[in-house]
């Protein structure tokens, strides 16, 4: 039922752009090329300076010791809280004022890094923690050095996780809609919502969103590969050992400045920006700001709750089945989150609007496809690292299926669990297309009201609720301390 949920939105846009088109030719568009062309830079510049970025970062703060790595290791969080819209017109506005032209896909590669580089971090950080701990202590004592010891042990066993955090951070990419259209870089989100409303064309919209469901479904299948290829059961932990790799002198300087300089520049440019032009600031109703904080809130809350638990029945049963069937439509149940938020939106419409479906339930519903995959993926990441064996050594002992998740794969998934629980309450309340489309009349939300005051170019009246965004993002981003601290 999870999978037909998900694919449903899927199918009715493979049948608006092969089959509702009629005698319409299929085409991209003028401008198709160009837009398939920049998000697939965008795709590629970001995933390697992310995936390098955030694998570097996670391997220092997760087994080397130098002071500071505790905070350095909590700061990486602090980048989760603001959206890669916001930092791109903070730094736009913040430079007109000083003559610099902020554009281009160099800008939009470094902003889009800043602003997901965490999904690799996050999940490499966690099996450098947990998997190969007394494999990088025997190197050791056999006078294996660091960078042989990280490219020979550590990092083969973290490529399952490594690689589920850049598919994250590339779908993430290919859906940004505000960074790439403020810094002028075509992609086929915007190019999407050019052919949906400006053109009239939503049978092209639908067409253009398959071509990113393509680019992200070899995103998926790439990382599916590479966890194969590198599986390896550890459930040894982090017990009885501290940090394999002192740092001291130039190396520990070089570590604590490689692990400041992203958090740093994801919290300066908003705070360069508020604080250019804060006697700017419009004053707005506390009981207005209020209102829409909660619902961001609740919808973020039951967003969350409802995505969690299909995300797990979803990694549980591609565990369990043995039919290629059920694995298959698990995978593609996970690519709601390659299609803009705007066309799955549309979707949405067209299937629940005869049904009479509320706008709430649809909001509900296009949360749970779009970020399904956030919480999967590092399920699936998990799941590999569990031997099967505990699983038929159970079955065999008399436990049934119900009793080996309660017992045994909960506690193990705690982890994994709470990160995507968070990461997806984070990514709703930043959500804009989905929310601008589906929500109810006069259901303003944080994200939406945002988009209204900047698109009138009110930027003073459009920082209170981005503070709120802001906030929200720091305190589910601080609520993942505990899991980073857990096995220090």
């Amino acid at each position: 039922m999870a999978c037909g949920l998900a694919l449903l939105p899927l199918l009715t846009l493979l049948k608006d752009a092969l089959i509702g088109g009629g005698d319409t030719p299929l085409e991209l568009g003028f401008d198709g090329a160009s837009q398939v062309k920049g998000t697939l830079l965008l795709v590629s510049g970001e995933g390697l300076l992310g995936a390098v970025l955030g694998t570097a970062i996670g391997w220092l703060t997760a087994v080397c010791r130098f002071p500071g790595r505790r905070w350095l290791r909590i700061a990486q969080l602090v980048p989760m809280a603001f959206p890669a819209y916001l930092l791109a017109a903070s730094l736009i506005d913040w430079g007109s004022h000083r003559g610099m032209r902020i554009h281009g896909l160099g800008w939009a590669v470094v902003l889009l890094t800043l602003a997901n580089y965490s999904y690799v971090f996050l999940l490499s950080t966690e099996s450098f923690s947990v998997s190969g701990r007394r494999l990088l202590e025997a190197s050791r004592s056999l006078g294996v050095g660091p960078w042989s010891s990280f490219f020979r042990v550590a990092l083969p066993i973290a490529l399952p996780s490594i690689g589920a955090g850049v598919a994250l951070s590339a779908m993430e990419v290919v859906n940004e809609l505000g960074a790439v259209r403020l810094l002028g870089v075509p992609s086929l989100s915007a190019g999407i919502l050019d052919r949906w409303q400006v053109d009239g064309d939503p049978q092209g919209a639908a067409l253009l969103s398959l071509v990113a469901l393509g680019i992200v479904a070899v995103l998926i299948a790439t990382e599916r590969l590479l966890r194969q290829r590198s599986r390896r059961w550890n459930l040894e932990g982090s017990r009885g050992g501290g940090h394999v790799w002192p740092l001291t002198g130039w190396r520990s300087a070089l570590a604590q400045l490689l692990c400041a300089l992203p958090p740093l520049g994801a919290v300066a440019i908003p705070v360069l920006w508020i604080q250019e032009g804060w006697q700017g600031l419009e004053a707005e109703s506390i009981a207005e700001l209020g209102q829409l904080a909660s619902r961001s809130l609740g919808l973020a809350l039951l967003a969350t709750a409802v995505t969690g638990l299909a995300a797990l029945l979803l990694a549980i049963s591609r565990r369990w089945s043995p039919q290629p069937l059920v694995r298959q439509l698990s995978f593609l149940a996970g690519l709601g989150y390659a299609i803009p938020g705007s066309v799955l939106a549309l979707g949405l419409i067209i299937l629940g609007g005869p049904l009479g479906f509320s706008p709430v339930l649809l909001l509900l519903w296009g949360y749970g496809d779009r970020f399904i995959a956030v919480s999967k993926q590092g399920l699936d990441a998990a799941l590999e690292r569990i031997p099967p064996s505990i699983d038929e050594t159970a079955t065999s002992l008399g436990c049934d299926w119900l009793g080996v998740l309660r017992r045994i794969h909960l506690p193990l998934l705690r982890g994994p669990l709470l990160v995507g629980s968070l990461l997806v309450f984070v990514d709703v309340v930043k959500e804009l297309p989905i929310t601008l489309a589906l929500r109810p009349f006069d259901f303003d939300t944080l994200a939406v009201r945002v988009f209204q005051y900047a698109s009138d170019e009110r930027v003073g009246a459009a920082m209170a609720p981005a503070l709120l965004i802001m906030i929200f993002g720091l305190i589910a981003a601080f609520a993942l301390i505990p899991t980073l601290e857990q096995h220090d």
